[in-house]
């Protein structure tokens, strides 16, 4: 009995040492205020900025947070999570880093790469779009704590790196993270002229449904397979092509994005650290379902850089030709917001305006057939993002 009394003793200690900590979040003040009476009560403001607001959570609170968010108010994201109040409350706070990223001019948006871009736009191909999107889907989920998880963003690094393994300047390589055990990963083009500066191409790798954990089937195909499919056409496009940037290009699927947007904190945060320069991020986070009758493509207007905004929008009126528009997301809705909240440029180009979202995403049903059956719309994104890296990096 002593012994059995010991073990017991001991795993509980293991188990205690093992139980996730609380969360600091920064969370999008008109989410916070729909969700509070779901919230325990002795959960308070401690600090407000930005729109957003510095709250401590429970771990189960957070997947509560989520799970409201998702399955209540039918919108992506809305807060962002932090190891500490101070790096929480400093992301609110340091206003210069944001304001920076939003306002000022990062790069030469002018548009003379015309006779490289508009041969590679013209062979996006949709039937292969649809195919990366039923591969991504076919995963029962690729949630970022789950073994279909991490061998999900496995499959996304071994399909880029076939894409690209004849060319001896690219590097394709998962980046690790220490809280999780899905990664992200990084497609590294380099530039020939400029390769100190960066132009990136992301959209997170990870998927999510329901109350959340791995036994929940989560195909997620709007929800992010059609980004990372926009990504990979766009790389098979680039790779095919044989296309040498004076810029460094890096393409990124990044984990964990739905719980908070972890794999690209973690990585706008390192860049930051490092002093790298960025010079564009684009985030492609559903592209799949054409869900506002007016408008094609639909730029977030906030939290984003304007200036990079417009030239996505000159960019869609010289390449895609479709109509678009602007609409609003909210504080941390997606991964862009990291790289804002680190002072770097970000657009989040959307497949329709917040009030015509996808109601489907974070369930079952998030799938190819519930999205038209087809990956025609995603297409057009391909083409802007082929247009983008091309014309930024050149």
């Amino acid at each position: 009995m002593k012994k059995i009394i010991g073990l017991m003793a001991l795993a509980l200690s293991a188990s205690a040492l093992a139980a996730p900590k609380a969360q600091w979040l920064t969370v999008d003040n008109e989410v916070l205020a729909k969700i509070r009476p779901k919230l325990n009560k002795s959960v308070q403001t401690l600090y407000s900025a930005q729109g957003a607001s510095v709250v401590k959570l429970a771990p189960a609170e957070v997947e509560k947070l989520s799970g409201v968010i998702h399955d209540e108010l039918h919108r992506c994201g809305g807060f962002i999570s932090h190891e500490s109040y101070e790096e929480a409350q400093a992301a609110l706070s340091s206003q210069g880093e944001m304001y920076f990223a939003k306002q000022a001019i990062f790069a030469d948006y002018s548009i003379d790469q015309a006779a490289l871009v508009a041969p590679m736009v013209a062979q996006v191909d949709e039937p292969t779009m649809r195919s990366t999107i039923e591969k991504l889907a076919a995963f029962n989920t690729r949630y970022y704590r789950t073994d279909t998880g991490v061998k999900s963003s496995e499959f996304i690094r071994d399909t880029w790196a076939s894409l690209s393994s004849h060319r001896s300047d690219v590097k394709v390589e998962l980046y690790k993270h220490s809280s999780w055990p899905q990664a992200s990963i990084i497609m590294t083009i380099e530039g020939s002229e400029k390769p100190e500066e960066i132009v990136i191409l992301g959209g997170h790798a990870d998927s999510i449904s329901g109350m959340f954990g791995g036994s929940s089937r989560a195909p997620g195909a709007d929800d992010n397979a059609s980004g990372i499919a926009t990504i990979t056409e766009v790389i098979r496009i680039i790779m095919q092509n044989d296309f040498k940037p004076k810029r460094t290009i890096q393409f990124m699927g990044y984990a964990a994005e739905e719980v908070g947007l972890l794999g690209s904190k973690d990585i706008a945060a390192s860049y930051k650290k490092d002093g790298k320069k960025v010079i564009g991020v684009m985030q492609l986070d559903m592209t799949l379902n054409k869900g506002s009758a007016d408008k094609d493509i639909v730029m977030m207007a906030d939290y984003t850089n304007g200036s990079q905004n417009e030239f996505l929008g000159k960019l869609i009126d010289e390449y895609v030709k479709v109509p678009w528009g602007y609409s609003r997301c909210g504080y941390g809705c997606s991964d862009h917001a990291s790289w804002t909240a680190n002072g770097y440029p970000s657009s989040i180009p959307f497949e329709s305006t917040m009030e015509d979202i996808n109601h489907k995403i974070h369930t079952p049903n998030d799938t190819l057939q519930n999205a038209g059956g087809d990956a025609k719309h995603a297409a057009k994104f391909a083409k802007l993002a082929t247009a983008f890296v091309v014309e930024l990096a050149n």
